[in-house]
């Protein structure tokens, strides 16, 4: 059930009627209809990994109580990695232990032994990354006696599986979270306003610039071998921006459908592409996960104290498991290696927090530098996604080495596809509304608003039709 199908348009009205007309008296009766609205909403993608997510749940839950309740340290460890190494077990078998076997297997062939792997037929559960992460923050914080474990086993599972976030976040804290949903919710008018403003743009991310976007950049990589430099520089923009409207606009439907229900979420990216150095780009891309790996991962490593090589040791460990995070492929070791690369001199040379506000153009001589820092951190960001986009690494370097050696820049790809300028437009338009609502979660609130709502909707059903890639790329993962 995708948050752009006309199932979900049928579904999301329904669980707002009955969850304000029917479940409203007591809090807890409102978490247990999320609950049971959740695992519905799971359950429509494949039923058998509902057991997955309830497992995980009541791990976590009980080895939570279990670390609390515990006053010998001895005690406390032995339930503690109970939980991490179950979570992180599942994790490992459904997403990597393939990708292992048959690396593996390809190595000792390298070298002349014989091997075939013995791989397992699976899917990978949706969501499966995402909710393990809520479960793993929960332990952690409860050892490190950060938060006091949770009792009421209807709130700790709506944390989980609240079915805004549960296939592909944000990734919540149940420091953030939880004291909301212990709440009990009275409706909000304006929330419910902002929340269905936040909807509406989410789904202009995705499916008039994402959808369309994907289109266009498929059928450039896809056949990358006989496409010119200047379209293949082409498709690595469009996926630039078809991973940006998909991940950004399913976030944003997450966080709009959850002011509706009068929760607020952790926002999940705060336009990135306008960054002017990559590491302001990790603090507005996939803001919640991000997070997570500096508060557990980075900083009990050491983080930033201790000497450059530690430091140095850091940045590339948080990156490459990042990396490896989206995915068994090693095109993503890859892409995340490379942003380590791209953080190294701001960190060596300590400038990794300068630019903290939100970026300004004026006419000046300082915005030149600024447009231009803008511009070149998007193109090594788009060089980067190359590698996030293709099949292999051996595709993405092809594709690179494309770019300077397949012909000159004219406009092949504009001239043999249809409505190619009409992209061209399109996307210059959503920059530049973007960039005039920067500080804004999303730009139909405020004045005629009604219009711009009129508009959105428009472009949603009149481009809706004509693009055909609908799944939303973070569910893979």
């Amino acid at each position: 059930m995708f948050f752009n199908s006309l199932t979900f348009a049928i579904f999301l009205p329904i669980v707002f009627v009955l969850y304000w007309f029917v479940f409203s008296k007591t809090k807890t009766a409102q978490n247990a209809f999320l609950v049971v609205v959740s695992y519905y909403f799971y359950s429509c993608w494949d039923w058998r990994f509902l057991f997955l997510l309830l497992f995980s749940t009541f791990l976590c839950y009980y080895t939570g109580i279990q670390i609390e309740k515990n006053t010998q340290e001895r005690s406390r460890k032995f339930w503690f990695w109970i939980s991490i190494i179950f979570n992180l077990g599942f994790l490992a078998i459904f997403k990597y232990y393939n990708f292992f076997a048959f690396s593996f297997s390809e190595a000792l062939n390298n070298i002349g032994i014989h091997s075939s792997p013995l791989l397992l037929n699976v899917i990978l559960p949706v969501g499966i990354s995402f909710y393990t992460f809520h479960g793993l923050s929960y332990v952690i914080d409860i050892y490190y006696k950060r938060i006091q474990s949770e009792k009421d086993v209807i709130d700790y599972a709506l944390f989980v599986s609240y079915f805004p976030l549960l296939v592909a976040g944000p990734i919540e804290r149940a420091t953030h979270l939880l004291p909301e949903i212990k709440l009990k919710r009275n409706f909000d008018y304006e929330k419910a306003k902002e929340g269905v403003y936040q909807i509406i743009w989410g789904l202009v991310k995705k499916v008039v610039i994402a959808d369309t976007c994907a289109t266009y950049a498929n059928a450039i990589f896809d056949n990358y071998t006989s496409m010119n430099s200047f379209s293949l520089v082409l498709g690595a923009v469009y996926f630039a921006f078809q991973i940006y409207g998909d991940f950004s606009g399913y976030s944003d439907m997450a966080l709009g459908m959850s002011k509706l229900f009068g929760l607020d979420l952790l926002r999940n990216f705060n336009y990135p592409y306008f960054s002017r150095d990559i590491a302001e780009f990790w603090r507005r891309w996939h803001i919640s996960l991000s997070s997570w790996f500096r508060d557990y991962l980075y900083i009990p490593l050491g983080g930033s104290r201790g000497s450059k090589i530690k430091q140095v040791r850091n940045v590339f460990i948080i990156f490459v498991v990042s990396g490896f995070w989206h995915g068994a492929n090693w095109t993503f070791l890859a892409w995340g290696f490379m942003n380590a690369m791209y953080f190294l001199p701001s960190l060596l040379l300590g400038t990794n927090r300068t630019n903290m506000e939100t970026a300004e153009l004026h006419w000046d001589f300082n915005s030149i530098k600024v447009f231009f820092s803008m511009l070149a951190t998007f193109a090594l960001t788009c060089l980067a996604w190359i590698f996030f986009r293709a099949n292999s690494i051996q595709i993405a370097f092809d594709y690179i080495g494309n770019i300077f050696t397949n012909g000159n820049f004219t406009s092949q790809f504009l001239q043999n596809q249809r409505y190619s300028h009409e992209l061209l437009l399109l996307v210059l338009a959503f920059v530049l509304v973007e960039w005039t609502s920067r500080y804004k979660i999303e730009p139909i609130s405020g004045k005629y608003s009604w219009l711009k709502m009129t508009l959105c909707l428009l472009a949603i059903i009149a481009l809706g039709t004509y693009a055909d890639y609908k799944e939303f790329i973070y569910f893979q993962f």
